[in-house]
């Protein structure tokens, strides 16, 4: 029984010895101390190959030298070698785990180096478990672990990325970088740095494949640096950054430049309260120019760069800036935000968020409310261990474009595109461009151009044609929209958009519209009432009200007919010679007789309409066809669709 006893106490007194049984500085041997110096003197030359050399003799004269076990550990870390490293911090962990909890900082900063996530963030959260002397280090290595704990998931779930240079015709032997596409993605902007000197090149895509580019020009570009740009969706409105110039507000200002008859206005200083004391750059304009997001250094933010925004007002000033909220912007630097043409998705830069390295690429997207949305990493590998390079998206939503210094690049920076991966891709948004003509002449003519929301009756653009008659305008889905297009003079031209129910919106809408000219007549002052049966010969061709509505089988109008109708009845108001006729038309579903009955009480409907908005049910008729002047086949949903429709002409 006493040498058991015995034997238990002696286990305790070796176990106590193991955790204690080694030497420092202060107690290890001459000659061991000696090679400890010599090698400790070298790691302040930073030679660590010799530094290594003597360590390792120290540790041969005392093998349980804990400091030398420690500063190999550290040297063979700065040296790459990973393996050797990890052994050496191991070693001092078993000599004593709490002799220098930094040690895990160490070793989780090696683990993170080598990509080893997972065990970097275990490393980094046992140097957590101590008590921290300073608080930005406690903050610092908080972050470090996040980021490998996302880093150990994503590494291991890789998202498709396959990067392709886009070209000589694009890029050269300098530095490209910051891209802006228009929506229809035919031009794309750009900043080129040659010599420390910035200015913006602009190419052009035909038949597929983007023709040389072309220096953008005075009076944009100038012996000053130019860069960060954004493009508005019809490529007529470019906001940009300059620093430094006679005049500013702060440091770097937003300055914009608008397209007019093929050429770019004298730049403008955008002003406050965009521009301020601080620093402003990296803008975005939102599809209908009405947003505008960028990155400021100004107070009030949540760290040292945060992204703000600003909206339009109704006489082209701006809101004071409003800061994204939190769920973007964080105690870091977040900065390069793009808004997609959907209004609805945001991407951009931080080094504030869980992450691969230095700074990702991440998105949010816009909440019913309002808000932003918790930021979404867009994952391994278009995000690497290295600072990322910001990034747009196209309309579509499927390709991004980037700038990269990889290797194969054709210079420094070069730009990129590839396919975005679906869950990091934006709402489905298209586009329709068009051309206004006048009916008669076949000439391009300027107009206006509204895009109508018809479930909120609200304006959502409204825009002009440029001097060759031509627009753009972006169709979120998600709402339909109703497209009105008018001049002084001529009969407004209509288009309907049904994108509510659409997820997918692959092919843009390419118009060609012909406004008529407003017969010219004398002002009628018979008060005697139009006959509604009494036909008389157009004066104009029929304009289809697209965006008129009826319950199904019903001539029962739906409210989202309001804005077409009002328009209708603004006309009439404007030109109070005009008399129209109001016609209805079917599809052939159903007796022929019940569809002239049923077209015939639409067109009464819209009259009726009229008549309770103020105009003189003498200036009005209608009449029913039913489904005998069809203008598409009714073999289809869509021929049909385009045959139940109403429309008016001009009689008197």
């Amino acid at each position: 029984m006493r040498t058991i006893l015995i034997l238990i106490i002696g286990l305790c007194v070796l176990a106590n010895l193991s955790a204690q049984d080694y030497h420092t500085r202060k107690t290890a041997p001459a000659k061991a101390l000696k090679h400890y110096k010599k090698a400790q003197q070298y790691t302040y030359d930073k030679d660590y190959t010799k530094a290594v050399k003597f360590f390792e003799k120290a540790i041969k004269v005392t093998p349980n030298f804990i400091d030398a076990h420690l500063l190999l550990a550290d040297s063979y870390a700065v040296l790459g070698n990973r393996d050797k490293a990890a052994a050496g911090f191991e070693k001092v962990v078993r000599f004593d785990p709490d002799y220098r909890p930094k040690i895990y900082y160490a070793w989780g900063v090696l683990e993170r180096q080598h990509k080893n996530y997972a065990a970097a963030a275990d490393k980094f959260e046992r140097f957590l478990t101590y008590p921290q002397k300073s608080d930005e280090l406690k903050q610092k290595v908080e972050t470090l672990t996040k980021d490998c704990r996302f880093a150990a998931v994503a590494t291991k779930n890789p998202v498709p990325f396959d990067p392709i240079n886009m070209g000589a015709n694009i890029n050269s032997d300098l530095m490209e970088y910051s891209p802006s596409i228009t929506v229809d993605g035919q031009t794309i902007i750009y900043t080129v740095r040659m010599r420390g000197q910035e200015d913006f090149y602009v190419a052009e895509k035909e038949n597929g494949e983007w023709k040389a580019r072309k220096e953008l020009g005075e009076p944009i570009n100038t012996m000053d640096n130019e860069g960060a740009q954004s493009l508005s969706a019809d490529g007529r409105f470019l906001v940009y950054t300059a620093c430094n110039r006679e005049g500013d507000f702060g440091s770097c200002d937003l300055y914009f430049s608008e397209l007019s008859d093929g050429n770019w206005t004298a730049p403008t200083n955008i002003g406050a309260p965009i521009n301020g004391s601080d620093w402003e750059s990296q803008p975005s304009i939102s599809a209908n120019a009405d947003e505008l997001y960028f990155t400021s250094s100004r107070s009030g933010g949540k760290g040292k760069k945060d992204i703000w925004t600003s909206r339009r007002n109704a006489d082209d000033t701006w809101s004071e800036p409003e800061n994204l909220g939190e769920n973007i912007n964080t105690p870091g630097t977040d900065i390069s935000p793009f808004i997609h043409p959907d209004g609805r998705t945001l991407y951009f830069i931080s080094d504030g968020h869980p992450g691969m390295g230095k700074s990702d690429i991440y998105l949010s997207r816009r909440q019913a409310d309002g808000t932003w949305g918790k930021a979404e990493n867009l994952g391994y590998p278009i995000n690497t261990e290295e600072k990322e390079f910001s990034l747009i998206v196209s309309t579509d939503g499927k390709t991004a474009y980037f700038a990269s210094d990889r290797e194969n690049g054709l210079g420094k920076t070069d730009l990129y595109q590839f396919d975005l991966h679906a869950d990091a891709r934006p709402t489905p948004v298209t586009y329709a461009k068009a051309t206004v003509f006048d009916a008669e002449t076949k000439q391009p003519i300027r107009a206006n151009v509204q895009l109508i929301d018809l479930i909120t009756s609200n304006v959502h653009t409204e825009s002009n044609t440029d001097e060759k008659g031509e627009f753009l305008v972006v169709l979120p889905s998600g709402t339909d929209f109703a497209l009105n297009v008018n001049k002084q003079g001529y009969l407004f031209h209509s288009e309907n958009f049904a994108l509510k129910e659409k997820n997918t919106l692959d092919e843009p809408y390419l118009l060609k519209i012909y406004l008529q000219r407003i017969p010219e007549t004398p002002v009628v002052t018979t008060t005697k009432p139009t006959n509604p049966s009494t036909v008389l010969p157009p004066k104009s061709k029929p304009v289809i009200l697209r965006n008129v509505f009826f319950e199904t089988g019903s001539a029962e109008l739906k409210i989202t007919s309001e804005s077409e109708l009002n328009r209708l009845k603004d006309l009439l108001a404007e030109h109070p010679n005009i008399h129209i006729q109001i016609n209805g038309h079917t599809d052939n579903v159903g007796s022929d007789s019940d569809n002239l009955t049923l077209s015939e009480n639409r067109a009464k409907a819209v009259f009726s309409y009229l008549v309770k908005t103020g105009i003189s049910q003498t200036r009005l008729s209608t009449r029913g066809y039913g489904e005998t002047q069809a203008i598409d086949t009714n073999d289809t949903p869509e021929g049909r669709a385009n045959n139940r429709r109403t429309e008016f002409v001009i009689v008197k």
